[in-house]
């Protein structure tokens, strides 16, 4: 394997010219846990972590590597062992906010070309939760594509697949059954060599089922959803990157029981555009189609063009990105107070000592 099998193009290269100059290898990040990685450089994997003066100079959790990154590599113990000294900057992510209350963001997966956004035809079944996924892979500039598993469950697929389309329009919509070889051939246009899919959803929706077929042999373990209320159980712990025969590749991820957006006001956007497109009707600018009057949407809801469900879902993921930005806002507040504390007691040390 070299590694342009792993995803390496000249857009990457261009990006690494300031580690190349140092002596650094590129390698990208296969597996992550507990800030523990494993790097491929295209000839082997190689266990690593981060330098202390790397650690030193992030201030947000995002800056550490994530599975699918690209890092500048320093190797040791006779290529078994690497030092990462930075991250070569991402072309895409799929990203959240970390669960709880905690304000940050969690890269999920970078470098990505394609989503699968998988849900089940099953009770997992949930547009409100198709288009909060929609919302994120929008804003982080992979192309999403939705993929309905469990098709030999539903007895009204097509009925099913319309109701998606209409929540997002224009998004490639796959009906499929991980149990039936047929019914995978819709995916393979999009398992090119080189080209890099993120596969998300719930626990239960099929992710580790799909993997497996993919692969050709049993590489996840897989777990039965429970028959009290059909939710799944996580049988992937962490993130992977898989290298498939055919040459593409796929970042597998553990189901995702809550999805927070982190910053969609574009993902937003995009995966609304038809109320985006009715805004500009409204008689304010700044309508937040809600209770202001001569709201283009709301009478678009009314006269039956936009169903109600859709604007609500709109203001729900409008309301929580608004609540997130304010949280944001504080706690940049906050770490500029604490890093000019630090600024000032260093100044303070300085003076200190020149004075004797």
């Amino acid at each position: 394997m070299d590694l342009h099998a792993l995803g390496w193009d000249d857009g990457f290269a261009a990006l690494f010219r300031e580690f190349a100059s140092t002596g650094y290898v590129p390698g990208r990040v296969t597996l992550e846990h507990q800030h523990i990685y494993t790097v491929h450089t295209g000839h082997a994997d190689l266990l690593a972590t981060v330098t202390g003066g790397f650690r030193h100079r992030v201030v947000a959790r995002r800056e550490y590597p994530a599975v699918g990154d690209w890092v500048a590599l320093r190797a040791l113990e006779a290529g078994r062992r690497g030092v990462i000294q930075g991250v070569v900057p991402r072309r895409s992510k799929f990203s959240r906010k970390v669960a709880g209350d905690e304000t940050d963001e969690q890269i999920v997966a970078a470098n990505i070309d394609t989503v699968f956004l998988m849900m089940g035809l099953d009770r997992d079944f949930s547009l409100r939760r198709i288009e909060r996924y929609l919302s994120t892979a929008w804003e982080g500039g992979a192309a999403p594509v939705i993929v309905l598993n469990k098709a030999d469950l539903c007895d009204d697929v097509p009925g099913r697949v319309s109701e998606v389309e209409s929540a997002a329009p224009g998004v490639p919509v796959l009906a499929v059954s991980t149990k039936r070889d047929e019914q995978l051939a819709a995916i393979e246009p999009y398992l090119v060599p080189g080209r890099t899919i993120a596969l998300l959803g719930s626990s239960g929706v099929g992710k580790s089922t799909l993997v497996n077929r993919l692969v050709g042999h049993n590489l996840q373990r897989t777990r039965a959803v429970r028959e009290s209320d059909h939710k799944g159980r996580h049988t992937t712990t962490h993130r992977q990157l898989i290298v498939l025969p055919g040459g593409g590749l796929l970042i597998d991820t553990p189901g995702m029981r809550e999805l927070q957006l982190w910053d969609g006001s574009d993902g937003i956007e995009a995966a609304f555009d038809d109320i985006e497109a009715l805004a500009p009707g409204c008689r304010f600018r700044d309508c937040r189609h809600d209770l202001e009057p001569e709201c283009a949407v709301k009478a678009a809801v009314a006269e039956g063009r936009l169903e109600e469900r859709r604007l609500a879902s709109y203001l729900e993921l409008r309301g929580e990105q608004k609540a997130l930005a304010a949280r944001q806002d504080e706690r940049g507040i906050l770490e500029r107070k604490r890093q000019g504390k630090i600024v000032g007691k260093a100044l303070k040390e300085f003076y200190e000592r020149n004075k004797k």
